[in-house]
């Protein structure tokens, strides 16, 4: 019986890299004020040039404005109006802007699909370490954005930055702290298992994940969460591909945004499709794109985005036959 896993083809566009945190890991950060936001018109640009290279989805990943700054209303401005271009042009947006408040999740909402953002870890000893510059990394934080989303019927992504000098003991307790959420409001689709993967660009300069406990990590989620959650991890993080399939043996059933750059992870490029689709037939698998939204989510949206949805998959199914032909 083949076994499906799924990605979603997707491109990352960033309003800016600008972001008041200071993560010592953070590979995709600059200064505050040192980074030109981009303009409307750039998008525009961006977003012709893929048209008819069956991308579905546009992942809107900004750096974040700190919450009291005066520049805070134009930068939620313009993560709005990149996704309502986006949905305009017959793509389907997915935001992960950093946390927001109630107001500005709700806003940009209303132009994207789904949304997201990593709760990383609970352990209180990171405030001390890599998240010692990083306010908007406090657990409680992360967790209230959890809890908002579910109370604003919002399609959610979340996950666990592993190997960041959490306790292995707090694997459980995160996973367990989505679960209960999800359990209160069934918004979580994914749930993002990402080995911290050193990179060029950071000053932590640390010896990253034990990519060996992936698998491990992948068991105790699957044991924890409710089914109905899938569990997503990043391939271009794990270069052994024996291990990539054992980890889909262990419960991960999504690949994620297929991107052609991962902005996060700048020094760590993702497989060729064929080649990564060649994989995983010959141990069984059938590689399937999907929407950034799950079916079972489709029903939170308003109307103008299920019709959004709507017409993706028509495109999605008419390219489906023309690869046939």
């Amino acid at each position: 019986m083949i076994k499906v896993i799924t990605y979603s083809p997707a491109y990352t566009i960033v309003p800016t890299y600008e972001c008041f945190n200071r993560c010592s890991y953070c590979n995709f950060r600059v200064d505050p004020g040192a980074d030109t936001w981009m303009k409307i018109d750039r998008a525009t640009q961006i977003l012709t040039d893929l048209q008819g290279e069956n991308i579905c989805e546009i992942l809107i990943l900004s750096g974040e404005i700190h919450p009291q700054s005066a520049r805070r209303p134009a930068w939620l401005d313009r993560i709005y109006e990149i996704g309502n271009l986006a949905l305009n042009m017959g793509f389907l947006p997915h935001t992960n802007a950093g946390p927001l408040s109630y107001d500005e999740m709700a806003r940009l909402a209303s132009v994207n699909v789904s949304m997201g953002l990593m709760l990383e870890s609970l352990d209180p000893s990171l405030l001390n370490g890599v998240h010692r510059h990083a306010p908007s990394k406090l657990p409680a934080i992360r967790l209230e954005q959890l809890n908002w989303a579910g109370e604003l019927q919002i399609p959610f992504t979340t996950g666990l930055l592993l190997g960041i000098g959490e306790a292995e003991t707090d694997w459980q307790i995160s996973l367990q702290a989505i679960a209960d959420i999800h359990i209160r409001w069934g918004h979580i689709q994914e749930v993002i298992l990402q080995p911290y993967s050193p990179g060029s660009q950071e000053s932590l300069a640390g010896l990253g994940f034990d990519i060996l406990k992936l698998p491990r990590v992948i068991q105790l989620a699957r044991q924890i969460l409710p089914a109905d959650i899938t569990i997503q991890i990043p391939p271009n993080l794990i270069p052994n591909p024996n291990l990539l399939l054992a980890c889909l043996a262990a419960g991960a059933k999504d690949l994620g945004g297929i991107v052609p750059k991962d902005e996060v992870n700048p020094d760590y490029h993702h497989l060729q499709l064929a080649n990564l689709s060649a994989l995983l037939a010959n141990a069984g698998y059938e590689l399937q794109r999907r929407l950034p939204v799950y079916p079972n989510r489709e029903h939170y949206l308003s109307d103008r985005l299920q019709a959004k949805i709507n017409y993706q998959r028509q495109s999605m199914q008419m390219a489906a036959i023309d690869n046939l032909d």
